[in-house]
């Protein structure tokens, strides 16, 4: 098996794909080893100077304290990533979470959750982050940036000059749009 890594926006986050099926679930971002019972992510966790992991369909994001080198880390993630394969498990998350967000939104939530669906996380995701839809009141929308793009550099002028300008053109109620 061989795992190509892809370099992202955030210096401090490198996106793994290891060719084969990584979550049948929702995108998810794990910083803490003791919230789940796998292997693979306990044991990427559990080494030095890694922050967190972000675990989407075909891909799982590392991100890193910045003050640790990635040459220090990516060759024993792979090794991992190698390891939980080819001892036989097919997907790293395997269930079927129901999407939250869908409850009783308003009709302007309904079209802001479907415009970051379709036109918005589609692009974060090929630099190996996540963004989710929280809330949207007075005008403002806040969203939840995951994966590479919490903690990017660039995450700040994405938001503002990509996400806000499209649901502003979308969405004329729209006013800002702010990360939590």
């Amino acid at each position: 098996m061989f795992v190509q890594t892809e370099i992202t926006p955030n210096p401090n986050s490198l996106k793994f794909l290891p060719g084969k099926k990584v979550s049948n679930d929702i995108p998810i971002e794990i910083v803490d080893k003791n919230e789940t019972n796998n292997d693979l992510i306990r044991n990427i966790l559990s080494i030095n100077g890694v922050t967190s992991i972000f675990l989407s369909d075909d891909f799982l994001s590392v991100n890193k304290d910045e003050k640790i080198e990635w040459e220090d880390l990516k060759h024993i993630i792979i090794s991992f990533i190698n390891d939980y394969y080819s001892d036989g498990n097919e997907i790293v998350l395997d269930k079927e979470s129901k999407n939250s967000q869908i409850k009783d939104l308003s009709d302007v939530e309904k079209k802001i959750v479907q415009i970051l669906e379709t036109k918005v996380r589609p692009a974060v995701a090929r630099d190996g982050g996540d963004i989710k839809f929280k809330e949207f009141k007075n005008g403002v929308v806040t969203v939840s940036l995951q994966g590479s793009c919490s903690g990017c550099p660039s995450s700040t002028m994405t938001l503002k000059q990509g996400v806000q300008n499209l649901l502003c053109h979308y969405i004329p109620e729209i006013k800002e749009v702010i990360a939590i």
